[in-house]
């Protein structure tokens, strides 16, 4: 089936609430034990360590044993990856392109045990998770789009008849792909897809604590025909991340926090002597800005849903909101209201609006993130941990808005990845936008206002990649393939061709100039 949801849609429906549930019925079932996929096998880990993954919802609930990959594995998977590139780059490009329509296909038809694994793994809701497979089905067309278009241009010659001049685009090789947990689908789906449909062989590197979906994916690569050894994966932390980093690849794809991204940035593009394609996407603390002209309810609700949707688990969570002193009382009251709409609860329930968060980690930094607020500001709606109904055993944190932090506050600047919105008051559209750039992120940006001199001012001044304006599906989230490109600017991402984009392909090709004298 088709769920047809995207990142704006607010509910499911039937047909995709009970693939859904028959999907965590299926997981729940199973449980099994995964291993590594290195040159089309399915294989144990080198010194055969383990580890399990938990939800986050239950943390007594195990979801399943993976393979701890060693850096000899990850070795063995890029020399599986090099050895089938030449084959897999001599392929033409509509017979990649029909292997990886087939994964959508398979996607659509699995659309409930796929975003099944998502919600235990992550702790998102169903539609939320839904919405993953879809966005998921709508990268792998948009993908193929650019590459059935193609990249190569003819340029001028000076002897027309007796030269040829091109300029071709040529796959790198073998890519590296390490993913966060938040989209377990889409970021690596998405970074791989763009690398195979473009000739280059891929390794994958999932976050450990969401690798069951990554796994299904590579499934669901072999089953449509993908040839053996195009896409390896192997599980683990931190020592097979490295090991990744540190091999002999020709470009890498990581999607993560800002410290990591540039300590994977310096080391490799200079191990091998020469400068390799690095595409780092990093972290965003993603402002919006209410001036006394915006629609406070709109500007309310799409702050909330970008503030609080999956737990404020994304990069392009809204985390700070600037508002014109005028109607700062009147937006803060609105925005209270909208938070006190979003039902905590075990994101497999249908009701549930907001889940866990993903680790211990965030919770013990949302706590410490209320108690900075309550010292030096006003915690004004939430802040504290739900119990009862069973949500004591999982990672439950409540949603959370905070007002009257003194300027520069780290609450401000530092991202959470937890549901809490600051909401701070200026006096003038120039205060705003000033406070909003004085920051290391430019991922997304917001605003709220009818008056179209200030939206051009915005659009004009704001220093981040993706803007929304009065948008009350999401101020700062909800982009879609094809709709939206996600680039990221200053500390947000090293290469500023944004994901979903049309721009995002090509960066996995490089340019090669064609001078041929045919007679």
């Amino acid at each position: 089936m088709s769920t047809k949801i995207d990142y704006t849609a607010t509910a499911l429906e039937p047909a995709a609430d009970r693939a859904f549930e028959e999907g965590v019925a299926h997981v729940r079932a199973t449980r099994p034990e995964h291993r590594l996929l290195i040159g089309g096998a399915w294989v144990p880990g080198g010194d055969g360590r383990t580890f399990l993954e938990a939800n986050p919802a239950d943390t007594g609930e195990i979801l399943g044993s993976f393979a701890e990959a060693t850096a000899a594995d990850v070795q063995a998977a890029v020399a599986a990856a090099r050895r089938a590139q030449p084959a897999w780059r001599a392929t033409p490009v509509e017979d990649r392109i029909a292997v990886l329509q087939r994964v959508a296909a398979l996607l659509g038809a699995r659309a409930g045990e796929v975003a099944a694994t998502a919600t235990l793994e992550v702790g998102k809701n169903r539609l939320e998770s839904m919405g993953e497979v879809d966005e998921a089905v709508a990268l792998i067309d948009f993908y193929a789009q650019q590459a059935a278009a193609g990249f190569d241009i003819p340029l001028a010659t000076a002897d027309p008849g007796g030269q040829e001049n091109r300029s071709v685009m040529r796959p790198f090789g073998v890519f590296g792909v390490i993913a966060p947990f938040n989209f377990p689908l889409a970021l690596v789906l998405g970074p791989a897809v763009a690398a195979l449909l473009t000739g280059n062989t891929v390794v994958v590197k999932p976050s450990p604590t969401t690798s069951a979906i990554a796994i299904l994916f590579a499934e669901l690569l072999l089953e449509a025909g993908l040839p053996d050894g195009a896409l390896n994966l192997v599980t683990g932390g931190d020592e097979a991340g490295r090991a990744l980093v540190a091999s002999a690849i020709d470009g890498i794809v990581f999607t993560g926090s800002y410290d990591v991204g540039q300590a994977i940035t310096r080391s490799f593009t200079t191990a091998v002597g020469y400068a390799r394609p690095s595409i780092i996407e990093m972290g965003g603390k993603n402002p919006a800005i209410v001036t006394a002209h915006a629609d406070l309810g709109r500007a309310a609700a799409g702050i909330a849903r970008s503030a609080f949707g999956l737990s404020g688990q994304k990069c392009s969570a809204c985390s700070r909101v600037l508002v014109s002193d005028g109607v700062h009382d009147a937006f803060l009251e609105a925005l209270v209201a909208q938070a006190r709409e979003w039902t905590v609860g075990d994101p497999v329930d249908a009701g549930s609006r907001l889940g866990p968060v993903h680790t211990a980690a965030s919770r013990e930094r949302f706590v410490a993130s209320v108690a900075a607020a309550v010292r030096d500001g006003e915690v004004v709606v939430g802040g504290g941990l739900p119990a009862g109904g069973g949500l004591e055993r999982g990672l439950y944190v409540e949603p959370t808005v905070v007002a009257g932090l003194p300027a520069g506050h780290a609450l401000i600047r530092e991202e959470l990845f937890v549901p809490l919105v600051v909401v701070e008051r200026v006096t003038s559209l120039d205060e705003a936008l000033a406070r909003a750039n004085d920051q290391l992120f430019g991922l997304t940006a917001g605003m709220f206002s009818e008056e179209p001199e200030e939206v051009e001012r915005f659009l004009e001044t704001i220093e981040a990649g993706t803007l929304f304006v009065n948008r009350a599906a999401g101020a700062t989230t909800g982009g879609w393939p094809g709709q939206q490109t996600y680039p990221g600017w200053k500390g947000s991402g090293s290469t500023n061709r944004g994901g979903l984009g049309p721009r995002y392909v090509q960066q996995f090709l490089r340019e090669q100039g064609r001078n041929v004298v045919v007679r």
